[in-house]
């Protein structure tokens, strides 16, 4: 469905008509330009600019910056961008739900057509639908929009500060430095002074004995912890079994690096005792909660565990994650000034 999207902080029309009086960008020749035009041929007075040099993303940012008050986009689209644009609100739909479906051109060999159905059918069977589905399409939290306005105010005030010690350790250790940057984020939001209740300190927030192993003297040294933090991570990598593939292998060291790599071999036995991929995350990350649950911990090695925390710190890292990799490829501005601002 088409969904009218509207600027934050807007009264939220119900209908075409309610647009009235404000100013709206769509792309040209678009299905989104078709329906404003048709409804402008009826009486309805509408303002929109129509755009050929400019995508969805750019669109819905100009509408989230307040240069325009709203946009049309496929609902679809929507939900993967969604959580991008915190200063956007989703308005009304346009028309009914339809049906969308691969295409190929018509030719007398349709082995192309076979293979895609063929893979189609074993991603459904496999769980690989799934998984998409739960990464990209599942409803965001309804803190997420909070989270992320708070998380693009620390990129500008916090960021700046220890970028090059997050991608000097993803050099080091061979990772994504955007991962690290996401994990510090969702670990201390880049404070370097944090501590927990449990005595974690720093901005990748270590024990004291893994600090200790680490060879870790200051944890709050942002150089220190951020090195602490990448080592430990690709340690507990390391330790998992060798048929996991990526992501599953990421996200499953993430969440032993939350709650212990113990407690996740728990999650990993429990999820195959009840018929699912131990080493699929999705299928992981629905059992985690189970390690919470007595009649379901007293039967593993490691005992209980704060699973909903786990499967919560994964799923955040991911979205941080998502934002600063949509962020970088896209050339983001917010993420360009970062870069330059490094010290």
């Amino acid at each position: 469905r088409i969904q009218v999207v509207i600027r934050e902080g807007l009264r939220v029309p119900e209908r075409l008509e309610d647009l009235e009086g404000l100013r709206g960008i769509v792309l040209a020749g678009s299905s989104y330009d078709e329906q404003l035009l048709a409804a402008s041929s009826t009486g309805v007075p509408l303002e929109w600019e129509a755009r050929a040099d400019l995508g969805v993303e750019e669109m819905l940012h100009a509408v989230a910056e307040g240069d325009y008050e709203y946009t049309l986009v496929d609902e679809r689209i929507l939900r993967l961008h969604r959580r991008y644009y915190p200063g956007i609100s989703e308005a009304f739909t346009l028309n009914d739900s339809q049906q969308l479906a691969w295409a190929f051109q018509r030719d007398d060999d349709d082995s192309l057509m076979q293979a895609a159905n063929l893979y189609l059918r074993e991603a459904h069977e496999n769980g690989t639908l799934a998984a998409i589905e739960s990464r990209f399409f599942t409803p965001p939290e309804p803190l997420e929009r909070t989270d992320m306005i708070h998380f693009q105010a620390r990129m500008r005030d916090r960021l700046p500060h220890y970028l090059p010690f997050f991608q000097e350790a993803a050099l080091d250790h061979d990772v994504d430095w955007r991962l690290l940057v996401a994990m510090g984020y969702q670990e201390s939001h880049w404070e370097p002074t944090a501590t927990s209740a449990t005595g974690v300190r720093g901005v990748m927030m270590l024990t004291l004995d893994t600090a200790r192993d680490l060879g870790v003297e200051n944890r709050l040294d942002p150089l220190q912890s951020i090195r602490g933090g990448a080592e430990y991570f690709v340690y507990l990598k390391g330790r998992l079994p060798e048929q996991l593939e990526e992501p599953d292998r990421t996200w499953m060291a993430l969440a032993a690096y939350n709650m212990g790599l113990g407690h996740l071999h728990d999650a990993r036995m429990l999820t195959e005792r009840q018929g699912g991929n131990p080493d699929l995350w999705v299928d992981v990350r629905e059992r985690l909660p189970l390690l919470t649950q007595e009649k379901h911990f007293k039967h593993t090695r490691y005992g209980y565990a704060p699973g909903y925390q786990a499967q919560h710190y994964v799923d955040n890292i991911q979205r941080f994650l998502d934002t600063l990799i949509w962020m970088d490829t896209s050339s983001h501005p917010l993420l360009a000034e970062q870069m330059i601002a490094a010290p």
